[in-house]
């Protein structure tokens, strides 16, 4: 059971009417920042693809895996990290996991380049770069609902600063927990969209306002949640809520965040004086964000390996 609310997002994939599933979006953004998605059109068995070479990745001997250890990622910051290896709140993480991305020749530019998949598991490529594709075309068309939700045309982000979207995507392996050894500790997502795909198997907790509440897995569904960037455009008006994973089903547990979020280039500026709800008390407008994003975010993920960091920046 979950208190999280579940919204069809079949309309906004349509492209016809979407007022009502605005509004339901915007209930959730400003009550936890958490909903479900359903009706998002990725084919179950693309996703039960995705698991099964994840499950067999992850059985690999840990010298196997290691041949596409981040460290051979470069400045694309890709590939696979051990058990500890990443750390959320400031301590090592209770998961094992791939770090992929949009895959794309070389820049120069730090988060950009060519993925790592192991020679292990061939078809694995083919598989992730599917999946990539099929949900940045859900967080596009959930994205047009949030700004349908802000009273914006439902291209404003589409159009704008998500055109060339920076795409961040994860699988991660959490084994049973122990003790106080959380999986994910407390933290919120830096960006503007996170689209979590869940195995059978709970783990993932978010804060509410009456406290923590799980958001088990439901078939069939992403669990979407807002990241800093979006509270910060609106204001706080939307929420980016601490969330956190502890493994408790005595299973493996298998998770793949998506991160949508704004093009590395772009420039955020406040949202228009049209869209909804954000005049604070004093009339300060808290929404303007300076510099690009993509100097935004490696302030951000440079804290979780620091002994990486200086190969990325």
């Amino acid at each position: 059971m979950t208190t999280l609310p579940v919204i069809d997002v079949r309309p906004l994939l349509d492209g016809g009417p979407a007022e009502r599933t605005a509004a339901e979006i915007e209930a959730a953004c400003v009550d936890s920042g958490f909903f479900y998605v359903s009706g998002h059109g990725v084919p179950a068995g693309l996703i039960g693809e995705l698991d099964d070479c994840a499950r067999r990745f992850f059985a690999l001997p840990e010298e196997a895996k290691l041949k596409i250890a981040m460290a051979r990622g470069g400045r694309a910051w890709r590939g696979f990290f051990p058990v500890g290896g990443e750390l959320t709140s400031g301590r090592p993480d209770l998961k094992e996991g791939l770090y992929f991305g949009a895959e794309r020749e070389p820049d120069g530019r730090p988060l950009h380049g060519r993925n790592l998949f192991p020679e292990e598991i061939p078809e694995m490529r083919g598989v992730v770069l599917r999946y990539l594709a099929e949900v940045e075309r859900v967080a596009q068309a959930v994205l047009g609902g949030v700004a349908l939700s802000l009273g914006l045309p439902r291209d404003h982000f589409s159009a704008g600063s998500t055109a060339d979207p920076t795409v961040l995507f994860r699988i991660f392996h959490y084994p049973p927990g122990v003790d106080d050894a959380w999986g994910v500790g407390e933290h919120t997502d830096y960006g503007l969209l996170t689209l979590l795909l869940q195995d059978a198997n709970a783990g993932l907790q978010v804060r509410t306002s009456t406290g923590w509440v799980d958001a088990p897995p439901i078939p069939g569904t992403f669990v979407c949640n807002i990241g800093d960037m979006l509270d910060r455009l609106t204001g706080g008006h939307y929420r980016s809520t601490p969330h956190r994973v502890f493994n408790a089903t005595g299973r493996d547990r298998l998770s793949f965040p998506f991160f949508f979020d704004p093009g590395w280039d772009s420039e955020l500026p406040p949202l228009p004086p049209t869209a909804k709800g954000f005049r604070r008390w004093d009339g300060q407008d808290l929404r303007a964000f300076t510099g690009t994003y993509g100097d935004y975010l490696l302030g951000k993920v440079s804290k979780v390996f620091p002994e990486l960091r200086d190969e990325v920046i």
